[in-house]
């Protein structure tokens, strides 16, 4: 987006109402379910997600063909602090290897037949420009969160506004789900250090080992961490303001990214631990944006379970995960789509001359 299209962007634009829910499709699908040829309730979740994408996409037989997958990449001035195993350069390596078609994320999109849509906002090791990858460059990473705001209210606003355009875009291609994945070494730091302020929990309670931190590695995260929170904790008195002060650019992204999608009638399936807390950051700017969101895994970072509290959230899988990269989403949709199948295909009982079955056996 240029800058001259930014300027009729309204600064509060994510306050802006989200799209409503079609209640009659949603009440169809329900009367539906009702009538196929089994026990109602017997397919459990597979019921009501089928049921919800009736009321997201407006018909009472929801399709799910058009799956819209964005990895943002970024990276974190507090990674000098020893907060991650890996050095920073290797945000820069793993982008090419998305591009290339070698990551875990990008097999699965091969895979589910998905758009891959990949937006570098930042890196702190330059690269070249990459074939398929939207370089925006925001800034060299963000800032050290320890010493001192992880980004300027400018900074988190670019961000903010890139993840709306990404989300404009793939509305533009008729995008019937998205799914966010972040790619930033150290950024469960900010991610917990966000939790942290946005739950009122202490730091203990929420940081994990990231890319496999060993005890005394994770002692002193949580140290770091802490003394974050201690420092910019005074000065938080909005989710933005956590946001700017703690988080970063992949992850404003995708906060926007959710505003954006929610603005625009796009169901969103949120990934795990970082994304789950754009995804709490983003209900706390605008509430209503919660109705569009489903929620792929339960992340193996203990910080997840906390922040899918928060937001009342069930994860449609549970398989140790902890990878990120959108891949816990990403391996939940072929249970959307059997949903829908299973809605869309199954017989009536008057279609299948089938005695109807007592609600109760």
């Amino acid at each position: 987006m240029s800058l001259s299209e930014q300027k009729i962007v309204p600064a509060d634009w994510w306050q802006a109402p989200v799209a409503p829910v079609h209640q009659p499709a949603r009440e169809q699908a329900a009367q539906r379910q009702t009538q196929l040829t089994k026990p109602q309730g017997a397919l459990g979740r597979l019921e009501q997600l089928a049921i919800q994408l009736a009321g997201w996409q407006g018909t009472p037989v929801p399709q799910l063909q058009r799956v819209w997958i964005s990895v943002f990449a970024g990276d974190h001035g507090v990674a000098v602090e020893g907060v991650s195993t890996v050095p920073q350069a290797v945000t820069g390596q793993m982008l090419r290897n998305f591009a290339a078609g070698g990551a875990a994320i990008s097999v699965m999109a091969r895979q589910l037949g998905a758009t891959l849509d990949l937006r570098d906002l930042g890196l702190a090791v330059p690269i070249e420009p990459l074939p398929g990858v939207h370089h925006l460059n925001l800034a060299a990473g963000s800032a050290n969160l320890l010493h001192e705001p992880a980004m300027t209210n400018a900074l988190c606003q670019q961000a903010l506004l890139a993840g709306r355009q990404t989300v404009i875009d793939a509305a533009g291609q008729g995008a019937q789900l998205f799914i966010a994945g972040e790619m930033g070494i150290g950024n469960t730091t900010p991610a917990c250090a966000m939790a942290s302020l946005l739950l009122d929990q202490p730091v203990a309670a929420l940081v994990g080992p990231g890319t496999g931190l060993n005890a005394e590695g994770l002692r002193h995260k949580t140290e770091v961490i802490e003394a974050a929170v201690r420092l910019h904790g005074p000065q938080c008195q909005s989710a933005l303001d956590v946001l700017t002060r703690l988080g970063g650019l992949e992850i404003a992204a995708i906060t926007g990214a959710y505003l954006a999608a929610a603005q625009q009638g796009i169901p969103m399936l949120v990934d795990g631990y970082i994304c789950s807390t754009a995804a709490l950051c983003a209900v706390r700017l605008n509430p209503a944006c919660r109705e569009w969101m489903l929620f792929g895994h339960r992340s193996a970072e203990p910080g997840h379970a906390a922040v899918l509290a928060a937001l009342q959230a069930e994860p449609l899988l549970d398989l140790g995960m902890r990878l990120g990269e959108g891949t816990g989403a990403a391996a939940s949709v072929p249970l959307l789509r059997m949903a829908c199948a299973l809605h869309n295909d199954m017989a009536t009982f008057a279609e299948a001359a089938v005695a109807a079955e007592p609600a109760a056996c």
